[in-house]
């Protein structure tokens, strides 16, 4: 789960700011069942984060930071090609390094992963696992200013059988973070347990969907897992969307004829990427909607697969349409349905940025509400960015699990909770949120001199 993130220097984050789930204790008695215990810790953790701010105020940029923080954590760079950092661009100075800070619960235990970099190498970075008060270093790492890398991990430095700590002693790239290398250099087995739960973490449970995007491969699973198939079908069908069934159709294909679907530069990196992939599978999402799939075994295997909605009318018939002849809405929903149909069973951590786009707003709520009732047993949590005032509503949420974003005169983007405000339990949050009371909404200018100047252009 995600405990914490801070970030500070990117995009329109310049002073360090701290998006937390920890609970606060002074809501005790406040959907309780929406916390649950942090490891070797008195505090418990969210499952749920509702993010609210004007356009233009940041809130994307969160969701690109934790992005970008775990592309770094896990992913490996060309030596010549810098960091990809984006710092803020209104500092005068600009040479401040950037900081990327970040809380988790994985493997059952509690870790702090972060580091500090420039536009060329970073700098610093730290793993260490929490333990009530205290910090236990499983690695730290130093980069000097001729691109040296040190890494300071003592514990296993002194096993000279230990692969991990034969590349501590190498380094490894400056730009490059040395989570990223050693997921790289060494095998899952090889690596401490300490590194390998914080290496999944961001690998298998961390879920980041952008406002075109799916949360899962959907056609994928729709095929490989029927449950899932009759669960999206139903929830689509109880939703109004006006589906009452879904088909799936997985048909296997040639080389030759995917290639009037893919252009061969997409083909050949997710034939590049399967080599790295322990499941074997490479997946395309086509602009319809459906998607290709790739299953490396003994050689290349390629399918297309295709969804269909099926729709009864007033004569009893069922009519089949194709998934890009409905509408946006019913898509987006059905991209999303996966986070609901594993709530019970799955730790993944699903950040999904406006997850208000082409979706109904008594859509939204009744997704947020059927997540916070099914995953009880489960240490899932989902994070959002919205618009909607609708799930401005204490009957939903906590108060700790509304945050806001605004940007200052200095265009910093700044984030606070609405536990900042004295905040009656019976107060209508909705209501005063447009009102402005807590910020974080557009502020409009007049527009009557605008208004007057297109009304004469009219005469």
């Amino acid at each position: 789960m995600l405990v914490e993130f801070s970030v500070s220097n990117f995009r329109s984050f310049l002073e360090e700011q701290t998006f937390s789930l920890v609970a606060s204790k002074r809501l005790t008695g406040s959907h309780e069942d929406h916390a649950l215990p942090i490891p070797d810790s008195t505090e418990r953790v969210l499952r749920v984060g509702v993010l609210y701010g004007a356009n233009g105020a940041g809130k994307s940029n969160l969701y690109k930071a934790l992005r970008f923080a775990e592309g770094v954590a896990i992913r490996t760079r060309n030596k010549s090609a810098g960091t990809g950092r984006t710092k803020f661009k209104f500092d005068a100075g600009g040479t401040t390094p950037s900081l990327f800070d970040i809380q988790i619960v994985a493997g059952g235990k509690l870790y702090r992963y972060g580091f500090k970099i420039d536009d060329e190498s970073i700098l610093e970075e730290w793993l260490v696992r929490v333990i009530g008060e205290r910090e236990q270093p499983v690695f730290e790492r130093a980069t000097d200013a001729t691109g040296n890398v040190k890494i300071d991990a003592a514990d296993f430095k002194a096993k000279r059988d230990s692969k991990f700590g034969l590349l501590a002693a190498i380094g490894g790239p400056h730009n490059q973070s040395f989570l990223a290398t050693a997921r790289a250099t060494l095998e899952a087995a090889e690596l401490p347990e300490d590194v390998r739960n914080v290496v999944d973490w961001f690998v298998q449970v961390l879920r980041l969907t952008g406002p075109s995007e799916t949360i899962e491969p959907v056609g994928h699973l729709l095929t490989s897992d029927a449950k899932f198939l009759d669960f999206a079908g139903e929830f689509l069908k109880l939703s109004s969307t006006g589906v009452d069934q879904l088909l799936v159709d997985k048909t296997e294909m040639t080389e030759e004829e995917l290639g009037k679907f893919v252009p061969k530069s997409i083909l050949s990196r997710v034939l590049d990427d399967l080599k790295s992939d322990k499941e074997g599978i490479g997946i395309v999402q086509m602009p319809d909607g459906n998607e290709l799939i790739v299953e490396q075994t003994d050689a290349n295997h390629f399918y297309r697969v295709g969804i269909q909605a099926l729709h009864e009318d007033a004569s009893g018939t069922m009519t089949p349409l194709a998934l890009r002849e409905e509408s946006d809405g019913t898509r987006r929903l059905l991209q999303l349905l996966p986070a609901l149909h594993t709530a019970n069973s799955s730790k993944a951590v699903y950040f999904i940025d406006e997850i208000d786009r082409s979706m109904h707003p008594m859509l939204i709520w009744r997704f947020l509400e059927f997540f916070l009732r099914t995953c009880a047993s489960g240490d899932g949590q989902i994070i959002v960015t919205t618009h909607e005032s609708n799930l401005l509503d204490l009957e939903l949420l906590r108060r700790d699990e509304i945050w806001f974003v605004e940007k200052n005169d200095a265009l910093q983007t700044r984030l606070y909770p609405l536990t900042d405000f004295g905040v009656r339990k019976d107060l209508e949050i909705r209501k005063h949120y447009l009102q402005g009371r807590f910020g974080a909404v557009p502020f409009l200018g007049s527009l009557e001199r605008l208004l007057d100047g297109k009304m004469a252009e009219c005469q």
